[in-house]
């Protein structure tokens, strides 16, 4: 079973969140406060806090601007994952990844079902990575967002959690 070394020390991540809405403002972003509060209350940096709107290029700027920053290691994007005309943030940033993250997909639909059941299928979420940074594409849904940190990204950004984790690998993700 999972478990948390203790005799690791805890190492803090530089993180990203981008809000991906038309009509989300700071004092309207439910999923972002979540957010930010989740990565701050586990001793990790929130390093930058945006919303753009559904628009390719702007998803992309953001994402890649990100991904530049040597201070963030993360990026977690929130919304767009749906099947209506405006939900473009899957195609957006699926071609920017160097490696694709299908387990995260395939664990957060699997975490999903047991809340939500069959609606879960109705989101596009993935995750992959650009250069060193891990990139996680989720759902605009707190809820969404709260099982994704909860039940996934916060032991996988605890170095003491074992048997493995992000932060072990991150000093090898450059290798060639």
């Amino acid at each position: 079973m999972p478990k948390i070394d203790d005799s690791i020390p805890f190492r803090p991540v530089g993180f990203a969140v981008i809000i991906v809405s038309d009509t989300r403002e700071p004092s309207t972003d439910k999923s972002g406060d979540l957010l930010e509060r989740r990565i701050t209350e586990a001793g990790h940096r929130l390093v930058s806090r945006l919303i753009v709107k559904d628009e390719p290029e702007d998803i992309r700027r953001a994402v890649e601007a990100a991904a530049a920053n040597p201070e963030i290691a993360a990026i977690i994007t929130s919304g767009g994952t749906g099947f209506t005309g405006r939900d473009v943030t899957p195609e957006t940033v699926e071609p920017l990844f160097d490696k694709r993250m299908d387990g995260f997909s395939a664990l957060f639909h699997r975490l999903s079902y047991d809340v939500i059941g069959t609606s879960t299928i109705q989101s596009r979420c993935t995750a992959g990575r650009i250069g060193t940074t891990f990139v996680f594409v989720l759902p605009g849904s707190p809820g969404a967002c709260r099982d994704a940190w909860d039940k996934i990204l916060k032991d996988q950004f605890d170095i003491r959690h074992r048997p493995c984790n992000f932060v072990e690998i991150m000093p090898r993700l450059a290798e060639t």
